[in-house]
């Protein structure tokens, strides 16, 4: 006999503004601990000293994470100059230090070479693997961590201010993989004076917004008051609006969440298509492929 699930059958996506100083996968738990969720997981890791957007995914909703994280991602983030660390946060320890300080111009020339596709070097403290273990923690234990570069993309990279000639404000968008530490460590080394990062807030995960994200603080508030909770949520298919739809009536959709393939009906419907979603009045029931004009269900969304 099949071992019934603890918590609710709730699903959907929780787009919480991290707090300073809690790390991703407690932010995670304390989440499925308010709404009491069956399931539950995260679009992208931050750092515990980072702030700003974390999806976290409830229920039918982490069948949608690969997407999110396969998003583009926009940060905030100050650098220190004057200090390289260890981790290349605040966190570390001092490993190279200079009394230079660079000027605005100088910044803004060397900003712009990080445009577009880039080779970045991973921080030696970081979730990659390196023989099955992560490499933050071969470097605390003292071992040395050698990493190769990575290509990424960058779509934006704006010097946002300098308010003192001590650090200065940026604002990125970049993909998947890219570092927002390297980024202070290798300016502060092409521009001679080092660096590291200070404050670093993650503004948004595309596809979701920064006005969507909630408070911490607002979702204790309400523990136990499901129904206002729920509220919050947003749908699991919101991950999916980069992909192809095609709405399906009841019928077909009850067909599809059993597994079977249904043919796609309409003039213009298409014969073969790789991946695309398949919905009901809007609401995701499928990601699939079409092969000869058969919708194929791949990952089912149940009710």
């Amino acid at each position: 006999m099949a071992r019934k699930k603890k918590g609710r059958k709730i699903s959907g996506w929780l787009i919480l503004n991290k707090p300073y100083d809690m790390g991703s996968t407690q932010a995670v738990g304390k989440i499925k601990w308010l709404f009491q969720a069956q399931k539950a997981g995260h679009a992208g890791t931050l750092d515990p000293l980072a702030t700003g957007m974390l999806p976290i995914a409830l229920g039918e909703a982490t069948k949608t994470v690969n997407y999110v994280m396969d998003g583009m991602k926009t940060y905030r983030f100050t650098v220190a100059w004057g200090a390289q660390t260890t981790t290349d946060d605040a966190e570390g320890d001092v490993v190279e230090s200079s009394d230079n300080r660079p000027e605005k111009p100088e910044i803004e020339a060397l900003i712009k070479t990080y445009l577009g596709k880039i080779e970045q070097l991973p921080p030696i403290y970081s979730a990659l693997k390196i023989n099955g273990q992560r490499a933050y923690d071969l470097a605390r234990s003292g071992e040395e961590v050698v990493l190769k570069p990575r290509e990424v993309y960058v779509d934006r990279f704006d010097l946002v201010e300098t308010k003192d000639e001590n650090s200065a404000t940026f604002e990125v968008e970049c993909s998947k993989g890219t570092y927002v530490r390297s980024f202070a460590r290798d300016m502060g080394i092409a521009l001679g004076c080092f660096g590291h990062v200070s404050a670093l807030h993650r503004v948004n995960v595309n596809p979701f917004h920064e006005n969507e994200m909630i408070e911490l603080e607002q979702l204790i508030a309400l523990e136990g008051e499901f129904e206002k909770l729920d509220q919050l949520l947003i749908s699991p298919g919101a991950a999916l609006t980069d992909l192809p739809s095609i709405d399906f009536p009841q019928d077909a959709a009850n067909r599809i969440r059993l597994g079977n393939a249904v043919l796609v009906l309409g003039r213009d419907a298409p014969l073969e298509a790789d991946e695309i979603c398949a919905t009901h009045h809007g609401d995701v029931v499928a990601i699939g492929v079409i092969e000869k004009g058969m919708f194929q269900p791949k990952r089912v969304f149940n009710r």
